[in-house]
């Protein structure tokens, strides 16, 4: 299936430099915000205790924090969950004090104005638990990246690990920069969707490193902006056909996926996005700025038994 049909190379690397210029604000802003804002790290990382509860009617969270004030709990965090009719509450972990005990001073502080409120659920995470997961979960990442590094300059080209690994970087720091200036939550299934969009983002830049070299060994005319410009043409359909059905399904995700997976539906959603664009432009820019030719790719000459020896002997 086609999408569309190309009788000639779209110039795509004639827009890189603003494209590059658009990357690198998206970059820093986001390092910008990691470093002032920060992550709205999740239960999972910092530790702590999260109730959530059901009400009858649609709640009123201002009213839920001041029953939480007056019960010596000012530090929680209440959201809505889900609905209107769910909430969430976060406590920081108390020393001495159980999570169940605390379970039970929180509802007994919801039902002291005679609602009928029902807990769903209550769990508890220990504070070196979750700064365990914060490092084992950001080590996974950099072992992944380095990783994938090895393998595409192994697979091709050093040049194109490094425009590879670039394009990696990129997304990711991009994804969890939308996530700290949104200030969503940031738990082990968002960890688990920067992962995927990791593999998702590599995959899409082996299909179009694998054309580039396979051009560069075909065509025998053309500059290297040239053949990455047709390569980019060649896998444009694929490319768009392959982000527009995840896109589609990330999307049912996120409106219909409820709660307990809309981070990580978001997450992916942001980085299958971001990855595509990667693919194209930040990938294949940082390859051709880094000067890679015709002769880089050439697979090497196996020199033939008695080739050096005179023909006429």
């Amino acid at each position: 299936m086609r999408l569309f049909k190309f009788d000639q190379e779209i110039p795509f690397m004639s827009l890189r430099v603003p494209a590059m210029l658009l990357s690198a604000f998206l970059v820093i802003g986001s390092i910008v915000s990691l470093a002032f804002n920060q992550l709205n790290w999740g239960l999972d990382f910092t530790g702590g205790t999260v109730i959530e509860v059901g009400y009858e009617g649609a709640a009123d969270l201002s009213e839920v924090r001041r029953q939480l004030q007056q019960a010596e709990f000012g530090d929680a965090v209440v959201q809505n969950f889900g609905s209107s009719l769910d909430v969430l509450i976060r406590l920081a972990p108390r020393e001495g004090v159980k999570a169940a005990t605390m379970g039970d001073q929180v509802m007994a502080a919801l039902r002291s104005d005679g609602q009928q409120v029902e807990m769903r659920r209550i769990e508890f995470v220990g504070p070196q638990v979750g700064q365990e997961l914060t490092e084992q979960g950001g080590l996974a990442m950099l072992v992944a990246l380095i990783c994938i590094l090895m393998y595409v300059a192994m697979r091709f080209e050093w040049r194109f690990g490094v425009g590879s690994v670039a394009a990696l970087a990129h997304d990711v720091i991009i994804t969890l920069g939308l996530f700290s200036i949104l200030q969503l939550e940031f738990d082990l299934t968002v960890l688990a969707a920067l992962l995927a969009v990791i593999g998702y983002s590599l995959n899409d830049t082996i299909v179009v490193m694998d054309r580039i070299r396979e051009n560069f060994r075909k065509l025998r005319k053309g500059s290297p902006e040239e053949i990455i410009n047709w390569s980019l043409t060649q896998t444009f359909n694929r490319t768009v056909i392959t982000s527009l059905t995840t896109v589609l399904v990330l999307l049912a995700l996120f409106f219909k996926g409820g709660a307990l997976i809309h981070g990580f539906a978001t997450a992916l959603l942001m980085g299958v996005i971001i990855g595509t664009y990667s693919s194209i432009y930040v990938a294949s820019s940082i390859s051709l700025a880094m000067g890679i030719s015709k002769e880089d790719l050439m697979p090497p000459e196996v020199e033939k038994e008695g080739a050096d020896q005179d023909p006429l002997v």
